[in-house]
This record gives structure tokens, sequence and C-alpha cells, in this order.
């Protein structure tokens, strides 16, 4: 037996060939060590601004479909959408610029996330705004290992807009009508048809979230196996997972919507002698996601398309058969759906129910195939503590759209009522039945991913007291895109240089010389650089006895990294000429010409934007481990953002006609990013009962500290005021009457204003509302809230455990800006009219009069449409329970596990109905699962 699983073993390195770098050895020791950029390191070693989840433990008691889903409940300093809400960040699977998304969460063994400059210096330019790095799993030394997992799960959506039926739509886009001076566009016994309900198709009342065509529920069914194992000589790990999940849909080609995803995964660890060891890993994706055509449209149409427009199906019985000629018509037609025919009328010829029944189908197909090597040489025979390690990877993406497009016609009905009864006495037949079989392919994408990475390491402790570690990197990848001219690249040479006395105290230097081809020649090198200071003070004489602290480590840092993250193109240092919109000219009549413009001024001094850090950390751990704590405060400088003057240049190198400048493109902004993040973990056993409480956190702040503005009205300048601020207008309530409006004294440039508008404080005292009044309203949280918290609590009781995960956000503030609360026009009239402002609701109404206008005064950003985004999220539970192994005794199966969890489960806030309900887009669900384990 141990022969064929030797043979099994050999076999499978074989197929994927050799190798992984020093950064990735001893991965059986990951939970005392922490993958950093270009290596690993003891736990101990860590100073600040690094945070480390053991995944593999998360995913036995909390099953996962997405990698980095509800980070901010495990991790101190990220808050959900970055690390020190700095934006974008950098993603790194194994080493290498991956998506997070192409990874899947049983593939994951560790998640380190990158919070300081310090601790991302070494991978240059791209990651000077953190970085999240994802380790997969590896194989372990000893027999061949086998772990089947699946799942079956139902997505419920929490919350669907309501929008009014026709009746009330027609009786108040009456009103509307009124309110602007116009007749009335429907007749009484109009409105009564529709709202009778006697005859659906004469009169419709589409609603576009009834079980009629919406179900309650979709399904998302998962599977993978897991193999390990290996010797002394090599180990691998394999996983094959498959997924697929459907849509709400229950009506046409729709019902047939669904994504399925295959992917294969393999790491082989291979040790060649007593020197060397080598790595190969290797990851194929097939992502097809198959759709009706029209689907992508029906979320938007819900959101306007009113409900009296058009009845999408008619049943055939409606029609008079004693009309041959119609009969012929829907004799003739493909598109026959339970006993109804497709309809439409000379202004809604088509609509989308038709297109996802008759229109055909599509497909969007993704390809990925990811590949790493690479070797270790231990150089000890050239120098004690001497090593080299490298890697290769290449990745290849395709995309391309697939699909079948049908033409299909419709019929629009012409109704008459003999007898009481309604019936269709003419069809007018619009467009034709087209179905010619073929398929259309299109819109493909081809990317590739090449990575280098080539160091030295060097590490040795001298006399028991002083240790060095220090590395010498040169690593560079390059990202290209099929069609596009410029390739994004990233290339760096890097140096780490550590010593300790002691483990006691720690000096840390980091530094990369970073290129841009974003810049002047000349101008494409920086230099980053890093210093950390680290001081044990457990290992201090006045704390080593101290038997409540087991821990406690201090920690400063100054960085100053250089990158072109935010440069947003290529040549912005070049003067830029242009004939394509030049004034006509010439010398005589009959020949003219174009006029040479000039676009953009030269400045080939532009450089890179410079992130300038300063952080302080404490951590610690109390009470025999019971309590573990940490916080960091940061302080960073965003030094030299790119802007193009429009007051510190003469007005004279701009013309508006023709439209042409001089200005140039040169470093100016300055932001200010300061915060801390903390977590505390506490452990406790009582009994057979094991308990963890984890609370992790992130409080931040920015400022524009530099900008290039000159408003004639202090209050409106942005430098000094958060990077994320809202502004708008203050609103002083509705205007009640003319008189009201006569007496105001004021006059808005935004249109004519009646009883019933929003009245706004004039800001400047000249007599007029406009943009001029606008003021600082808040922090709209873009790149996450000001505060984030999460709370994780898990229970252990023989064999269940209850899993808990809430998290939330404070301080942030939004808009109610979407065309559910911007009715106008002849936008579809969502239940928030119907606390309108009329004479009658004058005391109570919390809505503007209604208009068929733009209504530009009311509908424009104001502390009226203001809301708190202020939300508590229980986000996850799940209960496992993990079956006695001594049940399965000699059987095949070893263990099995049995788990049930929900996600987002519940929400608390004053905005929750708002926050919950998604207008123009699929709703947010909740998510319910089933699971099984079983370990071979």
């Amino acid at each position: 037996m141990n022969s064929f699983k030797n043979n099994i073993l050999y076999a499978f390195a074989g197929m994927l060939a050799i190798g992984e770098p020093l950064a990735a050895f001893a991965q059986e020791d990951a939970g005392d060590t922490i993958n950093v950029a270009f290596q690993k390191k003891s736990a101990d070693d860590i100073l600040s601004g690094v945070s480390v989840l053991d995944y593999k433990s998360l995913t036995d008691k909390n099953h996962n479909t997405y990698s980095l889903d509800n980070m901010q409940g495990y991790v101190g300093g990220f808050n959900g959408n970055s690390p020190w809400g700095s934006g974008s960040y950098l993603v790194v699977i194994d080493g290498v610029p991956r998506d997070a998304n192409n990874v899947m969460p049983e593939e994951i063994e560790q998640i380190t996330f990158l919070k300081s400059a310090a601790a991302v210096v070494l991978y240059g330019s791209r990651a000077q705004k953190g970085a999240v790095l994802i380790t997969t799993k590896r194989g372990k030394e000893g027999d061949l290992r086998i772990t089947a997992r699946g799942d079956f799960g139902l997505n419920v959506a929490k919350r669907y807009p309501k929008y009014l039926g026709s009746a009330e739509y027609m009786t108040l886009y009456n009103e509307a009508r009124a309110n602007d001076g116009l007749d009335a566009l429907y007749t009484d016994e109009e409105i009564y048809n529709y709202g009778s309900g006697l005859n659906p198709y004469r009169y419709p009342n589409v609603d576009f979230y009834s079980s009629d065509y919406i179900g309650k529920t979709s399904m998302r069914e998962a599977g993978d196996i897991e193999i390990t194992g290996g010797g002394t000589k090599a180990k691998y790990y394999a996983n094959i997972g498959l997924y697929h999940s459907g849509d709400v849909f229950k009506f046409g080609q729709a019902e047939d919507n669904g994504i399925t995803r295959l992917n294969f995964r393999g790491n082989v660890d291979i040790n060649l002698n007593q020197y060397m060891t080598a790595f190969a890993r290797a990851n194929v994706t097939y992502y097809d996601s198959k759709t009706a055509n029209g689907t992508g449209d029906y979320w938007s149409k819900a959101a306007t398309f009113r409900p009296n427009r058009v009845s999408p199906l008619i049943p055939v019985s409606y029609i008079y058969d004693g009309n041959s000629d119609m009969m012929a018509y829907i004799n003739n037609t493909h598109n026959i759906f339970g006993g109804c025919f497709l309809a439409g009328n000379t202004i809604d010829q088509k609509n989308v129910f038709a297109d996802m029944y008759a229109s055909g189908n599509g497909k969007w197909t993704s390809r990925q195939f990811q590949f790493d090597a690479g070797f270790n040489i231990d150089l000890q025979n050239v120098l004690k503590g001497l090593s080299f390690g490298t890697q290769f990877s290449v990745d290849y993406a395709t995309t391309y759209n697939s699909s079948y497009n049908n033409k299909y016609a419709t019929f629009a009905p012409t109704w008459s009522n003999i007898n009481g009864k309604d019936i269709i006495t003419s069809l007018e037949k619009i467009d034709k039945d087209v179905k010619d079989g073929k398929q259309n392919v299109g819109g493909s994408t081809n990317r590739q991913t090449i990575f280098f990475s080539g160091q030295f390491n060097y590490e040795r402790t001298f006399n028991k007291l002083h240790h060095v570690n220090a590395m010498f990197i040169g690593s560079g990848w390059q990202y290209s895109t099929a069609g596009e001219y410029h390739r994004t690249s990233n290339a760096n040479l890097a140096l780490q240089a550590d010593y300790d006395f002691a483990k006691k105290y720690y000096l840390q230097f980091g530094g990369a010389l970073v290129r841009s081809a974003k810049l002047a020649p000349g101008h494409r090198n920086g230099l980053s650089s890093s210093l950390t200071l680290g001081w044990k003070l457990k290992n201090e004489n006045f704390l080593k006895d101290a038997k409540a602290v087991d821990e406690l480590t201090f920690s400063t840092s100054l960085s100053n990294l250089k990158s072109d993250m935010d440069i947003s193109d290529y040549y912005m240092y070049a003067a830029n000429y242009d004939q394509s919109d030049g004034a006509w000219w010439g010398w005589r009549d009959g020949v003219s010409e174009h006029s040479t413009n000039a676009k953009q001024g030269s400045n080939e001094d532009l450089t890179f934007i410079t992130r300038k850090e300063f952080t302080i950390g404490l951590k610690g751990a109390f009470f025999n481990n019971l309590l573990q704590a940490e916080v960091t405060y940061f302080h960073d400088l965003y030094d030299g953002g790119i802007i193009k003057p429009n007051t510190m240049l003469p007005n004279y190198l701009s013309t508006y006609y023709p439209n042409a400048t001089f200005a140039y493109n040169m470093n100016y902004n300055n932001d200010e990013r300061q915060g801390v993040d903390f977590s505390v973990n506490v452990n406790k056993k009582f009994g057979e009962v094991d308990l963890s409480l984890g609370l992790n956190g992130l409080y931040y702040t920015t400022k524009a500290k530099r900008r290039d503005e000159n408003y004639k009205d202090k209050y409106q300048n942005r430098t000094g005021v958060a990077l994320d601020g809202l502004w708008g207008l203050r609103c002083d309530g509705f205007y009640q009457s003319e008189e009201e409006i006569q007496n105001s004294n004021v006059e808005s440039t935004f249109g004519e204003v009646k009883p019933g508008d929003l009245k706004y404080i004039d800001q400047n005292n000249d007599g007029k509302i406009d943009n001029k009044d606008e003021v600082y309203l808040g922090k709209g949280g873009w790149s996450g809230a000001p505060l984030t918290m999460g709370l994780n609590f898990t229970a252990k009781y023989k064999g269940f455990t209850l899993f808990v995960l809430a998290t939330g956000n404070w301080g942030a503030k939004a808009f109610k800006n979407n065309s559910y609360w911007w009715v106008r026009g002849e936008n579809k009239y969502s239940e928030v009219v119907r606390n309108r402002w009329t004479p009658e609701t004058a005391a109570t109404a919390t809505y503007p009069r209604l208009t068929t206008k733009n209504g530009d005064n009311n509908f424009r950003n104001s502390d009226f449409w203001l809301y708190s985004t202020n939300r508590v999220d229980l986000a996850k539970v799940q209960l496992t329970y993990d079956v006695p192994s001594e049940w399965f005794g000699n059987f095949f199966v070893k263990g099995a596990s049995v788990y049930v969890s929900g996600n987002s489960l519940l929400t608390f806030s004053g905005s929750r109905k708002l926050m919950e309900m998604s207008v123009g887009s699929e709703p947010q669900c909740r998510f319910y699962n089933l699971g099984l384990k079983l370990n071979f």
C-alpha cells in the first residue's frame, strides 16, 4: 500500500515539475510563521503594520464562498475595502499579483494583510496603498489524505423596491401635470379600468418583482476534493472544485440562467538534495455564465419601465377566432408561451420580457491558466547563512462572448368590448420571427502576466545574541492586454536588512529602487525606504518574571514610498498637439485646413507620488494568552498628487475657442490619512467548553492638506476637509405658498420654484441659490466608513462548534439620489411619492411636489436627501458538528463534519430598508447553506 502511495506521489510530482522559493519553505510550521513580502517570518519577529489570518482553521468553522469575505471581522485595520482605508491595494497570490476572485476559500492556507508602508516597501510602486497576500495550501508529509466537501445553498432576496401600480401612477401623474399647469393625460374611466384588474392584458399593471417572474430563491451547489500527502522527497497538494449557481428568474430562457465554475489546483514541493529544493504550482479555471438575452437589462428596466405601458404576454384565447388573418399570424409565429403571444404596441414594440422569452441566449466564457516554478539553493558552502531563491510565473487569461441572437415578432392588439366581453379584433404584426441558428462570437480579451523574482537571502546568529537577516531582491512583473499598447509593469530592486539583539531590540530597514515608464526619461527612477525600530519589553528584566505578561512589544517606523499608481496615464509629462478639433482656416478661398492646437504643456519634472508614513505600535499577550491585543497608530501623507492647475497658471495659457491650452500637469495635491487600528482576542476554556472572542477595528480620518483652489467663499474650500467629503445645499423645508416665494427675496438659478419645492439657505447672502451655496455635509466613506469594527465569537463543546460574526461601520453618509428617490419627468413612480407635498399635506409632507419637468431645483444633492450609513450586520452564523472519529472504526471514511450556516442575516440600522434595497440592479441576498465534509 505504501509503495502504491509513493507511486502516486512521484507521478503527481512528475506531472507538475519542480519548485518553491525559500519564502514558502516549512509550510508545516505555518502556525508559527507568517508570509510577508518575499519571505516567511516568525510571528515573534513581526513588529506592527501586519495582520495574519489562519484561513485554513477559519474555514473549518466558517465556510465562505469568496476568499476576502468579511475580512473586517477578523483583522484590525482592514475595513472591508482596503488596508487603513487607503484605496486600491495589491493582491498577491503565491507571490504573484493576481485576482482574489480566482482562488477559492477551500484552497487557502493563510492570508496576510500588509498595512504599513514598511510592510510593502519591497514590492515597489504598485503596493503603495497596502497589499493582501494569499497563500494557497501545500502538501504535508504523511500518507495520502483525501477530503471531500459538498454544499447546497439558497439565496433569498432581502428586499425589493416598491413601485406604484398603474392606477395610482396614472392618478399621480395627472397630479404632476396639474402642478405644472397642464391638462390631465388619463381620464377617470381609464384609471378605473387599470385599477379594477378585470382585464390585466388590456389594462396592464406590470410588476417586475411579481412571483410570476421572480422566484423566492436561487440555488448554489458546490463541491471540491482535496488530495494531499508526501514524504521526505516530495509533498503534494491538489484541489478540484466545481460550483453552479442559478438565477431567480422563472420565465422564458432566463430559467436556464446560471454560472458554472470548474477549477484545478496543484502544488508540489520537492527536495532535490540536501542543498536544493524546488516547487511547481498550477491552477486552471473554467468559468461560464449563461444568460438569456435581455437579462442584463431586466433590473434597470424594473426601475424605469412604467406599469401601464404594455402587457408582455396576452392569451391567444382573447383573439376573435373569426378573423383568419389574425389566426394566421398566431399559427405561424414561433413564439407562443403557455398559450400566450408576445405583445407590443407602436411605442413599446419590444420589451425586456419578450427579449428573455424569444431573443436567444448568450454565454460569457473565461479561461485562466496560472503556472509557477522555482527553486532554492542553500549556499552555506559559499557563505554560512547564504541562500538563493527564484520564481518564474506566467498567467494566461482569455474571455469572450458567444450568443444566439434571434429576431422575433410582437403583436399590437386592438381591443373591443362585445356583449360585455373584451376581445381582440385586430392585430398589427411588428417585425418578424428569425431564428437562424448562427452562433455569434465576439468581445474577446486576452491577458498575460509574467512574473520573475530572484533573491539572495542571508540569515545568521552571532554569539547567540546578534541575529541578522537580509535579502537582496530583483523582481518584476508585467501585465499585458491584447489591443492595449502600454503594458502595466512593475520592476524594482529591493533590499531588506534586519537586526535584533537577543530578541529584544530590533532594527529593520527596507528599501526599493522603483522605476516608472509614465515619467519622462531621466526621471523614471525613485528610491523608497523604511526604517522600523522594535523593543520586546517582555524580554527586559523588569518584565521577564511578570506572570501576567506573556508578550509585550513596542515598535515605530518611518517610511517614504514612491509610486506611480495615481499617475493615471502615460505621457502626462509631455507636450501634446492635435489637429482633430482645430479651427478651420486658409490662405485663400477654396483651401482650408485645421489649425494645430496645443492640448497639454510639457513638464518633464513630473515625478512620483510619495507616501510618507509614521507609525507607532504596541502588541501583547497577557494572563497565559487569555488576552491578546494590538494597537497601531498611523499617520500618512500622500504628497505630489497630479493636477492640471486651475489658478496657479496665467489664464492666457488657455483658450476656449479653439479649445487649446499650454497648461501642464504638475505634482501638487497633498492628502493626509491618520488613524488607529486595533484588535483584541480573548480565549478561555470552561471545562469542556472552549470560548474565543475577537474584536477588530479601524478608525481613520482623511484631510485634503493642499489643493489648487480659489473659491470666493472660504466655506467651499476643499483644503482642510475630508477627502471623501459630500457637498450640497442646506435645505430649509418646503416653500408653502406663492407669497412665501415672493417674500423670500431669493432667486433659484435651478429653474422655476413653486409651492412644494425645496427651499435652500443662501449661504453667501447674494440673493441667489446656486452652486456657490453648496457646503460640506459629511463624509461619504468611499474607501470605507471612518469607524469599522468586527466581532467574531466561537464556542466549542464536544463535537459542536458555533461561530458568529458581526460587522459594523459608523460615521459616513450618502445621498438618496437614484431614480427611486428622484422621481421626475416620465420616471416610474416609487412608493416614496405617496408622502409628497400637496396643499392638503403641507404640514406632514416628506417629499417635494410632483412634476413632469426636470425638477432641477429639488433633485440635486442637499441635506434633504442625506442619510446615515451607520449599520451593524449579523454577517454570519454557522453551526458545525464533527462526527466522532471512533464512529467510523476501520471504515474507509475517517471523519465527517456537517454544518449549516447563514450569511448576511440581519442589519440593524435606522436606514436598514434603504440600504438593503437595490435599485436598478439585482437584489441583495441572504444566503443559507448546508454542507458536508468527509475525510478519507
